[in-house]
């Protein structure tokens, strides 16, 4: 994974499902604050979930991730994009 950063949050992880991504970022000066975005094209961040515990912020992270999987699953006659490789 690339090295990005957005609103002052190092991206950490992140995973492609269909068109978009889930990431998870940390706080580059404030490491107990992290965020989990939906993210379209690598630098468009929506709906940010803001935590002050890892721990959280990785649940919501999987969350996030599966809630997205259920959705392509629910919608089997949408076809899911590849990601760029």
């Amino acid at each position: 994974m690339e090295w990005r950063k957005n609103a002052g949050y190092i991206i950490t992880n992140a995973i492609t499902i269909g068109d978009s991504e889930i990431v998870l970022g940390v706080h580059e000066t404030r490491p107990n604050e992290f965020v989990t975005w939906e993210c379209y094209g690598k630098d468009n961040y929506n709906w940010g979930h803001y935590t002050t515990s890892l721990l959280s912020a990785q649940k919501d992270f999987c969350q996030r991730a599966l809630k997205k999987i259920r959705f392509y699953e629910q919608n089997q006659s949408k076809k899911v994009p590849e990601p760029e490789r």
